[in-house]
């Protein structure tokens, strides 16, 4: 149990109780904070029927960066009327678009109730300077969530993740001759891979960030060295001309390799506006040694054609001897509302989500999302079978390497995933930051 902790909350920052929220922070508790301290030690049944109570014939308003909170809603309902067959629940589920939902919540807050009872919401970075440290979102941790983590009240983090997201490495794999095999590969002379902008989905800029940190400065340092003299020759200038800006910004021993990375990919990335038409061109039998860094599921999605097939991509940290980080993970967190007019209703939802594989179902079909909760994943690995998810059916006899999902473990240890980790990406966001907005993006006509 001690080491799927240590992978599950791998992505989730444990921070002091200090840290927690506004009223937190000055020693007294609001009226939903005190809710959720007594929530937090119910049973998914208890707090069904407080929810009930709370709740029935009444309005529920969420908010998250996850389109498919929409589809939860409906069966954490079907739940609660398998306790109460007269239950009623009318919902909304709203999605702000363009890194919005932060203003929207900052101004719901103003209110003395106010409009959303929860969120779903990723971005560790301003997560934690604008939502938690201003008393803005409480987290709730369920009780079956901690038990199954083995925590203790004491030891709970301060922000509850439903999941795990990864966006990795791929590459079209038409040209046999053509291989990326060193993470140093995607920022190499003449290399544009496609890739969200980080100034549209921060959670891009938030990657960036976390390669500054020793661990993963290291790992870039691991895979330079295992590159052919010639291609460290090539990158050695950067990484030289580096090693006083790390200084500058107080990096560890090996944050020059970080920066010449980061400079390089920022300044060699081709800017796209979503993972999906990064997918669709990358499956294409055209998109000839061309790659991306994108969310993994995006190809669950893809159709098969003549031209089009998932077995036109590889998955680089798959590949045998493959050096360097696969990929970056980063997670949806699960907060309610410091004002939240229906706190019982926001706790239960929350813990239907995070505790059960059905509340789960929403996300558990892709490959690439796994969920925090070590029992949720395991029940969900068995009902999908991501890790043999490319495998020949009747249907389709083909086999499609690049589906077979190895696991949030292998993920995080062999494939050298980078996690986000909301404080540290708070505390160089001004200074890494800063000098990433001074790097001149690569621009292209054609995208």
């Amino acid at each position: 149990m001690k080491k799927s902790l240590c992978l599950v909350l791998s992505a989730v920052m444990i921070l002091s109780a200090a840290a927690c929220g506004g009223a937190k922070t000055s020693g007294k508790s609001s009226a939903v904070q005190s809710i959720v301290k007594q929530a937090e030690g119910m049973s998914m049944e208890e707090l069904a029927k407080k929810a009930i109570e709370e709740s029935n014939g009444k309005m529920f308003y969420g908010v998250g960066n996850s389109s498919r909170g929409k589809s939860a809603l409906p069966l954490f309902i079907k739940y609660l009327q398998s306790v109460n067959p007269e239950y009623k629940l009318d919902f909304e589920w709203q999605q702000p678009k363009n890194n919005k939902i932060f203003d929207q919540l900052t101004a719901d807050s103003l209110k003395s109730s106010g409009t959303f009872a929860m969120t779903l919401i990723q971005d560790g970075n301003q997560i934690e300077s604008k939502m938690v440290r201003t008393g803005i979102l409480d987290t709730f941790i369920p009780k079956e969530w901690a038990e199954a983590n083995g925590l203790a009240a004491d030891a709970y983090p301060a922000y509850l993740p439903l999941q795990t997201l990864n966006k990795v490495f791929m590459y079209n794999c038409v040209d046999k001759n053509k291989v990326y095999d060193n993470c140093w590969d995607f920022v190499a002379k003449d290399e544009h891979g496609l890739y969200m902008d980080i100034d549209s989905e921060i959670v891009g800029k938030n990657f960036l960030y976390m390669l500054t940190r020793e661990d993963y400065a290291t790992i870039l340092k691991d895979a330079f060295e295992a590159l052919s003299a010639d291609e460290r020759a090539y990158f050695m200038p950067t990484v030289n001309a580096m090693a006083s800006e790390a200084a500058d910004l107080g990096l560890g021993e090996n944050g020059k390799y970080a920066l010449a990375w980061i400079k390089l990919w920022v300044e060699s990335y081709n800017a796209q506006t979503d993972d999906g038409p990064i997918c669709n061109i990358l499956v294409d039998s055209s998109a000839v040694n061309k790659f991306g860094l994108l969310v993994y599921s995006k190809i669950r999605s893809v159709k098969e054609s003549d031209a089009v097939s998932k077995n036109n991509i590889k998955i680089a940290a798959y590949q045998d001897g493959y050096a360097g980080m696969g990929g970056y993970g980063y997670c949806h967190y699960l907060f309610v509302t410091d004002n939240s007019p229906l706190p019982w209703t926001a706790c239960a939802f929350i813990a239907y989500m995070t505790c059960t594989t059905d509340g789960f179902s929403a996300w558990g079909k892709d490959m690439g999302g796994y969920s925090a909760n070590p029992v949720v994943l395991a029940k969900n690995e068995a009902i999908y079978n991501h890790k043999n998810g490319g495998a020949a059916t009747k249907d389709d006899p083909t086999e499609y390497p690049a589906k077979n999902d190895r696991g949030y473990e292998w993920w995080t240890n062999d494939g050298k995933l980078v996690i986000e980790d909301p404080e540290y990406c708070a505390s160089v966001a001004f200074t890494v930051g800063s000098w990433i907005e001074t790097l001149t993006k690569y621009s292209s006509g054609a995208k």
